[in-house]
């Protein structure tokens, strides 16, 4: 097989006509994101490389020319997930063939590629989520100090997604995304795939909330919905509020830079490894499947090992 070569600047290089209809398919009639656009183009991109490399014309190439192929990008160094979404388009684009009757068989149908390794999601000791909580600033804006103590207390005393707690509204009601009920404790959200929960508030968030919405009249405009707002008056934005985070994080002394998402984890990790109950943290995350959740069933693990890592004596390996 002919070396393959970098595979950099992909989007420059021009798809051969075969792949145009299917190009256009796929931009018009299925309208995909342009993120995904991207990347199937790379992906088809790299298969009429491969193709011409060899001197194989890409609707005769055979399911040993691909598993070739495959192969061949992992040896360049092309991730599991990029290796997926690259058999994803071929799968699609022969597929695409044999509903027209171009190709006889799909040669990607029966491929599969690598598994890709699922890191660990990134979450604070309780020792660190608690020292951002109860941080306090000296910027001489309290309006400012109060919405964000509020806002770190909800997504790491909830573990509410970014959307989710950027969408609560000050006021209950028909066209609310999200609201919190504090005579009952609780933050009615709307989760992904518009599905709405309901989690309990903690003391220290409702303190948190009260404070901030004794205050927020001196930020929001008169008729803005939004609990939380910026300094325009106007509903916090997601980068607004990963900003003034990754700040607050710094000013606590945190050594990682945090975002919204690792309070949720942090949330999630700190509540197994005290009740080692995986069903209610399910419930209370939103997750849809209890094996999304089980991720933290291995945060927990880390935890013990570390445990025993520093206290029992047989635990030091030479």
């Amino acid at each position: 097989m002919a070396a393959v070569g970098a595979l950099s600047a992909l989007c420059n290089e021009p798809l051969a006509v075969a792949l145009l209809p299917f190009w256009q398919h796929l931009t018009v009639e299925k309208r995909l994101a342009e993120r995904t656009l991207a990347m199937y183009r790379d992906a088809l991109v790299r298969l009429q490389r491969l193709a011409a490399a060899e001197g194989v014309v890409v609707q005769q190439a055979q399911v040993h020319h691909l598993r070739g192929w495959l192969a061949a990008l992992r040896g360049d160094g092309l991730g599991a997930r990029s290796l997926a979404i690259t058999l994803a388009a071929w799968r699609g684009l022969y597929a695409w063939w044999g509903r027209d009757g171009l190709v006889a068989t799909n040669p990607a149908a029966g491929l599969r590629a690598p598994r890709a390794a699922k890191p660990l999601p990134s979450a604070l000791a309780v020792e660190q989520a608690v020292a951002l909580a109860e941080l306090e600033t000296d910027q001489g804006r309290p309006e400012l100090q109060a919405r964000d103590k509020a806002i770190v207390e909800l997504l790491y005393g909830c573990g509410l997604r970014i959307g989710e707690l950027l969408g609560l509204d000050l006021l209950a009601g028909p066209a609310a995304a999200g609201w919190i009920d504090a005579d009952d404790a609780t933050a009615h959200v709307l989760g992904k795939g518009s599905k709405r929960r309901s989690v309990p508030v903690g003391g220290p968030a409702l303190q948190a909330l009260a404070a901030w919405t004794a205050l927020r009249g001196t930020l929001a405009a008169p008729a803005e919905a939004a609990l939380f707002v910026s300094q325009r008056g106007t509903r916090l934005t997601a980068n607004q509020l990963r900003n003034r985070l990754r700040a607050q994080a710094l000013r606590a002394g945190l050594p990682t830079q945090v975002h919204p998402h690792m309070l949720r984890h942090s949330y999630a990790s700190h509540l197994l490894q005290s009740s080692g109950d995986l069903r209610a943290v399910q419930e209370l995350l939103g997750h849809a499947s209890i094996s999304t959740t089980q991720v933290y069933t291995r945060l927990d693990f880390q935890h013990l090992a570390k445990v025993y890592d520093a206290a029992h004596p047989r635990a030091r390996r030479k």
